[in-house]
């Protein structure tokens, strides 16, 4: 921290902010208070004892405080208003050492500065959204893209270093923003170029078009009859289930053959894969099954006049069970719409409860890179392998994280299973996001950790503390491991 006769110089980020006295930097996280630099959020410590969402427990403001932690149940400290490393060299801000169970425990926090850093979003719905590749925008400017879909859920994959700092200023800006909404559980509204208009939000359904989506597909069309085949049998001829990737046809599919549908003489268009399954029916769109169809009748060619017969009773339906109709063939063999029986009626109503809600899910994802793992030890790639071998575990504000497989560590986390409003920003651009690396003490000297700035959970007295009940779903991060639970021989 740099000091003038009117301001301090904030160094916790690489923007190195001018503050004056009683403002904030640009990120909002650090201000000048009487000359000194403090950080403005309270630093955040969970316990597994509080309900999950209780009154946070302000220490700072109690009269009657002694300076302890009000008990003597152990507190995970997160990452979370704990304050960063930068500029590289210093150790991180907290390095508490906590005894569980006779074990000597340590937790490493900081809030990393993530530039290679986005959000994968999984959105439970059988709308199309786009094309794959296609790009996703935020007020107009390009942060995403579309990626595969993944069985009755579009996927996109949005940020990233190249949005954050290769694009214009705007693009970096709005890139930043829009990745801090997402992650702090606020709604954002993407446009798909080509496709749809898509309000997502963390564990809430998505809002397509202005129409807010209730249920993902039960299955594929194919898997759909593989389900319900033996349920339409003897109720009915010939069933389609009408799909924009994999569409069933009962008579021909494995499923009807072995429950014993004879052959309806059904001519599909689209593009036969194996008996009674067709990719490619119809174009994708908001119609149905996913398809751009408003009449489900398109995709018939024709019936066979020597295997159909007058009165073959036809059922349509999509993956949702959102579209369903009943059909009769006339002299003519031609389907004519006739009201739905009250079995294939129950039909649609199953297929619905089977679908699960329409949901959006946003994991932020980040590559955790030298400058942060500096701040755990002077030999940053002992720490890289002691997570590798399982000695050490990352957490995101007391979330289990998954750490991808292959060089450094890239871990990836559900926003929904960490604490409100757990993400900040800088503006170079960048998002602040909290990490925590928990390992038995012996082997944190074994690595090389900064072992003088090892200090107890009492230490942190006196600061701005507030404790917030953990996630009910959360493993407790300070749980002992088991002698030989991902240990080296």
């Amino acid at each position: 921290m740099s000091q003038s006769p009117d301001k301090i110089r904030c160094d916790a980020c690489p923007v190195l902010c001018f503050i004056k006295d009683g403002m904030s930097g640009a990120c909002d996280r650090y201000a000048n208070r009487g000359g000194q630099l403090v950080r403005v959020d309270p630093h955040l410590l969970l316990d597994r004892t509080l309900q999950q969402g209780g009154e946070l427990v302000p220490f700072g403001a109690r009269d009657d405080w002694d300076g302890r932690l009000l008990d003597d149940q152990p507190r995970f400290v997160t990452a979370i208003g704990a304050g960063t490393t930068y500029p590289d060299f210093k150790p991180a801000p907290f390095i508490i050492s906590t005894p569980i169970d006779g074990v000597d425990m340590v937790t490493v926090v900081t809030e990393g500065i993530f530039s290679y850093c986005g959000v994968k979003i999984k959105i439970d719905t059988d709308r199309y959204l786009g094309a794959e590749r296609a790009t996703v925008r935020a007020q107009g400017e390009p942060v995403g893209h579309v990626t595969t879909v993944e069985y009755g859920s579009q996927m996109l994959s949005l940020g990233g270093v190249n949005h954050l700092t290769h694009g214009g200023k705007k693009e970096g800006r709005v890139t930043c923003e829009t990745l801090l909404d997402l992650c702090n559980r606020k709604a954002v509204e993407l446009t798909i170029d080509g496709g749809a208009t898509v309000v997502v939000q963390a564990g809430r359904a998505p809002v397509v078009n202005g129409v807010a989506e209730e249920r993902m597909r039960v299955g594929c069309g194919s898997a759909t009859i593989g389900m319900f085949a033996q349920q339409w049998f003897g109720k009915v001829d010939e069933v389609i289930v009408v799909d924009d990737h994999i569409t069933g046809v009962l008579s021909e599919h494995q499923a009807g053959k072995v429950v014993g549908v004879p052959a309806t003489g059904i001519r599909i268009g689209g593009h036969k894969s194996t008996p009674g399954r067709y990719f490619h029916v119809a174009e994708p769109g908001a119609g149905w099954g996913g398809t751009n169809l408003s009449d489900p009748l398109a995709i018939i060619e024709s019936f066979d006049p020597a295997r159909a017969w007058p009165g073959l009773s036809l059922f349509m339906v999509s993956t949702t069970g959102e579209h369903a109709a009943y059909y009769e063939l006339d002299a003519a063999l031609r389907p004519v719409e006739k009201p739905m029986p009250e079995p294939l009626a129950l039909s649609v109503a199953r297929i619905r409860e089977n679908c699960e809600p329409a949901l959006c899910t946003v994991l932020f994802m980040a590559g955790a890179g030298g400058s942060l793992r500096a701040g755990v030890t002077e030999n940053p790639v002992r720490l890289t392998r002691s997570i590798k071998d399982m000695l050490t575990r990352v957490t995101a504000g007391g979330a289990p994280v998954y750490v991808w497989p292959g060089g450094g560590i890239t871990f990836m986390v559900d926003v929904l299973r960490m604490p409100v409003n757990a993400f900040g920003y800088v503006p170079t651009p960048a998002i602040v996001a909290p990490i925590e690396f928990t390992l038995r003490l012996e082997d944190y000297a074994a690595l090389g950790g900064h072992m003088a700035h090892v200090r107890p959970a009492s230490s942190l007295a006196g600061g701005n503390i507030q404790v917030q009940g953990a996630h009910e779903e959360n493993p407790w991060p300070l749980n002992v491991p088991a002698p030989g639970d991902g240990r080296p021989a």
